[in-house]
């Protein structure tokens, strides 16, 4: 009798704790994942509309849709895996960094040549990854350079394949993640890739981890460079005047994902959450939305600042979160970079 008592007592801990896995999982998936690629695939075919209608690069409705969709695509940009993965799509969805120059090189060359590859979707999914997405529109809305290149109605071909393919890929990713990759997460006996709930925990956790690193050591790391060598000029999608909110719009989509993975503890939720609300703080005094301070000490300090301010998260994710989870932060894509 004794023994049937402490074997109750053992077992309904490890039910609930696998509940409380399954439940987490569960709502990072429906609340989380799917909602921000429905809002990308969204904001995506309302960019390719406003292309469309008006493809002057000066286009005050295209200028605003790109950067709608832009926010949006920050806002998953750190759910690089499953439907992400196929094809390079979140490359042609977001090639950066570029430390060749590749996409204005590869768009001057669009251009000059007046490749006909921008009459087919089909066709254009086969250029140079670098003259895709994001960051290529950009360069065609707001780089002066390029926004001279050729003739006019060439450029505004151009506009509307990469608006348009930047709607496909989304729409494909959506797609994907409807039609079968968010059943894998919540449902993982039934798969071959993951085997186990602790597994697709691991990938949501590494997903934080990592998406933390990028915006530490990348997004900030990138212009402030050395102190001797500050690379202002390296700021992300800095044409736009977008890099630091995209420091902020990577915060916010991270601390949403950190909060339901740590719903299953409250200590780490606390303590997570003071440590993002301390780092959004910073950005907004920060008051510098393209890094140009970073070659000015005292703007060089706050950005650094902002900088320890992300570790810090990613020391609490790894200490207080991780074990909660059961998880380790694991090998990424960034580690050696």
């Amino acid at each position: 009798m004794r023994f049937l008592i402490l074997l109750a007592f053992v077992i309904t801990p490890l039910t609930g704790w696998a509940q409380d896995r399954s439940a987490t999982i569960q709502d990072v998936v429906e609340s989380h994942i799917l909602p921000g690629f429905t809002r990308l695939a969204s904001a995506s075919t309302a960019l390719s509309q406003a292309a469309q209608a008006d493809c002057a690069a000066s286009s005050e409705g295209l200028r605003g849709a790109f950067n709608e969709a832009f926010d949006a695509w920050i806002g998953v940009s750190h759910l690089r895996f499953g439907p992400t993965e196929t094809g390079n799509r979140a490359f042609a969805l977001a090639f950066w960094p570029d430390p060749r120059s590749a996409a204005p090189k590869a768009l001057s060359a669009m251009i000059e040549s007046e490749d006909p590859v921008v009459e087919s979707a089909d066709a254009f999914q086969t250029v140079s990854i670098a003259a895709r997405g994001f960051y290529a529109l950009e360069f065609l809305l707001y780089d002066p350079q390029i926004s001279a290149l050729g003739s006019g109605a060439y450029r505004c071909a151009l506009i509307r394949a990469v608006a348009a393919d930047v709607d496909n890929t989304a729409q494909a990713i959506l797609t994907d993640w409807q039609d079968h990759y968010a059943a894998l997460l919540i449902s993982p006996e039934n798969s071959d890739v993951y085997r186990s709930e602790e597994e697709v925990l691991q990938e949501l956790f590494k997903a934080l981890t990592t998406g933390l690193q990028f915006t530490a050591d990348t997004r900030l790391g990138r212009p402030l460079g050395t102190f001797d060598q500050p690379r202002p000029a390296r700021a992300e999608a800095r044409r736009a005047g977008r890099s630091l909110r995209h420091v902020q719009l990577s915060l916010i989509a991270l601390r949403d994902l950190a909060q339901r993975l740590a719903s299953i503890s409250p200590e780490a939720s606390a303590t997570l959450d003071a440590a993002f609300g301390q780092s959004l703080d910073l950005t907004e005094r920060l008051d510098d939305p393209v890094f140009a301070g970073v070659a000015d000490p005292q703007g060089r300090l706050r950005v650094e600042a902002l900088q320890q301010s992300i570790g810090r998260i990613r020391e609490i994710a790894a200490t207080d979160l991780g074990p909660a989870l059961g998880v380790a932060a694991g090998f990424n894509a960034l580690d050696g970079d």
